[in-house]
């Protein structure tokens, strides 16, 4: 079969990566992709927001499958446009994916189904002014998220009630947002762990992956603004068997029974990012897609046929039988120096090929391209590469000092990455096994 995938990240990276590995796939193409993307697949010079154009190639090329990377397109209905016109495509469509297109309709929406989550109240652009009383009532700290897209930084997590009120105007009355800020979320900051389950589904039928948790942070000990993601590991210790079937049950379950009940099916990959509080698991977002670094942690462990499995969400024969590596999965991010603020790009990358030689490591592009003047590899992004590193099931210090490893063989001008991702892990592991002795 052919298939293309539309995304040009680390995540469409590890996406093609891992279909490429399906004898199902005689074909591959991705748009746009990325250089590391294009050693595996053919590249599309269309953009991922261009539909129809994505559309017309897909009849052109007599495209089996399409499978979308980046929430956009899904929010902007590709898969509404390719169904209605005969096409397969992996993804949910407009209505089911508005639970991350609005964090207003994503909040509403597990409050009416008792999905446990933070408090919240939303407030339009008019009310304003009711927002910045509300934000004098509650206490610090405080979180507020811009309702729309924001490239994974519109949620700001404010220590006081004057940094609140100033990441209120800058919302509001700045748009550093744009559009996606004029209406917002304020809710309960939330004490506990961070981790993301990715689900797939048929829309009734679902399969959970190995529990991930990403590195939001651009600073060690999670310091400094939020990014789309600096690195991640899988499977995370902190996510045990009780906690997995409370996440099925009071979670996963009545999503999907509440958007089927509304005639929103989902079907597709549902993220799912939680706060593991003192009284259980909370929901803080849902994305309609694959998450991003988390994918390039994940896809590896897969044993199975994912191609298969893609195929068998879109069919409604999705079944609970899937097989995982016993290891561990560790990605360390290399961004552009002043991510994800202003950064400069065009640096060239030295050192790729004797990385990724090192045994189990898999180097995934996200912000890359030629320098056609030069024929050189150079940085396109902020965040530039994901590279992951496989180890052991029984000793994640090993993978992350596998992938660290690798990571220092990288080098461009301006080059940074965190230097504790899955320390926290580590010391979780620790902790629990002192607890175990004692």
């Amino acid at each position: 079969m052919k298939v293309l995938i539309i995304g040009s990240g680390g995540r469409e990276h590890a996406l093609a990566w891992k279909v490429r590995q399906s004898p199902h796939v005689r074909e591959l193409f991705c748009a746009p992709g990325n250089p590391g993307i294009g050693t595996i697949a053919t590249l599309v010079d269309i953009k991922a927001n261009d539909l129809e154009g994505l559309h017309k190639f897909v009849l052109d090329e007599k495209i089996d499958l399409t499978i979308v990377g980046p929430e956009q397109p899904l929010i902007d209905g590709i898969v509404d446009l390719f169904e209605e016109r005969g096409c397969r495509i992996f993804g949910p469509r407009r209505d089911a994916a508005l639970l991350e297109g609005s964090k207003i309709f994503a909040k509403q929406f597990m409050k009416k189904y008792q999905i446990p989550t933070a408090e919240f109240h939303s407030f339009t652009f008019g009310e304003r002014f009711d927002a910045e009383r509300y934000i004098n009532e509650i206490p610090a700290p405080i979180v507020i998220k811009a309702d729309g897209l924001a490239a994974g930084k519109g949620v700001s997590i404010c220590e006081t009630k004057e940094q609140a009120l100033g990441t209120l105007d800058k919302m509001m009355n700045g748009k550093i947002f744009g559009q996606a800020g004029m209406n917002i979320v304020i809710e309960e900051y939330l004490e506990g762990e961070e981790a993301s389950i990715l689900v797939l589904t048929d829309g009734n039928n679902f399969v959970l992956l190995p529990p991930a948790q990403d590195h939001k942070r651009i600073f060690d000990n999670d310091k400094g603004k939020n990014t789309g993601g600096m690195g991640a590991y899988a499977p995370t210790p902190v996510v045990n068997e009780e906690i997995v079937e409370s996440v099925k049950s009071d979670i996963v379950r009545p999503v999907l029974k509440g958007l089927a009940l509304e005639g929103r099916n989902y079907k597709g990959c549902l993220y799912v990012g939680l706060m593991l509080t003192q009284t259980g698991p909370k929901v803080v977002e849902f994305n309609c897609r694959f998450g991003d670094p988390e994918t390039q942690v994940i896809l590896p462990l897969l044993e199975d046929d994912f191609v298969e499995l893609v195929m068998n969400c879109i069919d409604g024969a999705l079944t609970r039988n899937v097989t995982w590596r016993p290891q561990t999965a560790v990605c360390i991010v290399i961004a552009s120096g002043g991510y994800p603020d202003h950064y400069d790009i065009g640096k060239p990358i030295l050192g790729l090929d004797t990385a990724s030689a090192e045994r189990d490591v898999v180097i995934f592009h996200a912000g890359t391209q030629i320098d056609h003047r030069t024929g050189t590899l150079v940085t396109a992004g902020g965040r530039v590469l994901g590279v992951t590193a496989l180890g052991s099931q029984n000793n994640l210090e090993e993978t992350i000092g596998r992938a660290y490893h690798a990571v220092e063989k990288i080098t461009f001008d301006g080059a940074y990455y965190r230097s504790d991702i899955g320390k926290r892990a580590v010391r979780f592991l620790q902790k629990s096994r002192d607890t175990e002795h004692s």
